[in-house]
């Protein structure tokens, strides 16, 4: 089966990572999308995160209803900060039946010369590309392990989101119903 690697903090997770993962999993030749939420990811901050449960728990939430994509908390469990290359080997290892691929933006794949072990990424896995504005025309995007895809722009972020609800906007259709009421629960983000 060909399973595509969302990686993300999903701090929290909108609607534009719905849609991004929604697309990959119907439009593509992958099977389906696997939502790996990351406990720290080396080139953010660590102090902008909530806890990773809670951030596990609203990508849960939103996927409620998915078919073919799921959450995975596979990088709790591994060494942190968490290294994209580490975690493709442990999956590869574990689940050998499966073909992993990574789903990123085009403003990942303009700074993976940054990640760790790079050239392994790209020469044993394959990467579905989704747009991203500012980074049309990419280094690495004509890569024969690169397969730029048609996804739906979508200008919308977790720091955004996590702004807004600090200064007591409305977020009301950038998230899933579920997660709104979460955030709302638990006074996430204030």
């Amino acid at each position: 089966m060909k399973i595509g690697l969302f990686f993300g903090s999903f701090n929290p997770i909108h609607i534009g990572h719905l849609v991004i993962a929604n697309y990959m999993a119907n439009y593509t030749d992958l099977d389906r999308v696997w939502l790996i939420v990351s406990p720290h990811n080396p080139l953010k901050n660590k102090s902008d995160l909530i806890n990773m449960y809670d951030r596990l728990e609203m990508v849960n939430l939103a996927l409620e209803d998915m078919e073919n994509i799921r959450a995975s908390d596979i990088e709790f469990k591994l060494p942190q900060p968490s290294y994209t290359i580490d975690t493709l080997i442990h999956l590869h290892e574990r689940y050998p039946e499966h073909q992993f691929s990574l789903i990123m933006g085009s403003d990942n794949l303009a700074s993976l010369k940054k990640w760790k072990n790079y050239e392994l990424i790209l020469r044993d896995y394959h990467i579905h590309i989704y747009p991203r504005p500012g980074y049309e025309n990419v280094e690495l995007a004509t890569h024969p392990a690169v397969t730029l895809t048609q996804t739906p722009v979508m200008e919308l972020s977790s720091t955004f989101i996590r702004k807004a609800i600090k200064e007591g906007k409305s977020v009301k259709f950038m998230l899933p119903d579920k997660v709104f009421e979460f955030i709302e629960n638990k006074n996430l983000y204030r």
